[in-house]
């Protein structure tokens, strides 16, 4: 059985934020935050547990391209119309992490879901193909 380590690797810098950014579709500044990450192996593979709150299933964008799966989820701030923050306790951003996958995942089999800001992606490891014999034609 392979290695939960050795399926992926964190391409993000393990501290909890990361400097104010820019996304391409925002004109904004916004502060963007390294969510924090649980990963468990199970017999079908990993599972990705990431902490994102204030983040919903709409505002999530979650892609894999070239073994790399990314999220990135946007954290909407609702005020009332006419209200205006006074006071904050903590300070509200964007999460962004990537990680590099090994071939053993199978992409396609790839599923997530959010409940109360928790995201999980279960990342199946890919079936290996059973031995058989290869029949040899002659002419």
């Amino acid at each position: 059985m392979t290695n939960g380590s050795d399926l992926m690797s964190s391409d993000a810098n393990p501290a909890q934020e990361t400097d104010n950014v820019t996304p391409a579709e925002s004109p904004v500044e916004r502060r963007v935050f390294t969510p924090p990450i649980d990963i468990y192996e199970t017999e079908e593979g990993l599972v990705l547990c990431a902490d994102l709150p204030g983040v919903s299933a709409d505002s999530l964008d979650l892609q894999i391209q070239d073994n790399k799966l990314t999220l990135f989820g946007r954290v909407e701030v609702s005020l009332p119309a006419a209200g205006q923050s006074v006071h904050e306790e903590y300070e509200v951003g964007d999460f962004l992490r990537s990680f590099i996958l090994s071939d053993d995942v199978d992409h396609d089999r790839i599923r997530a879901k959010m409940s109360h800001g928790v995201l999980e992606v279960v990342l199946p490891r890919t079936t290996k193909a059973d031995a058989r014999r290869i029949t040899v034609q002659s002419d």
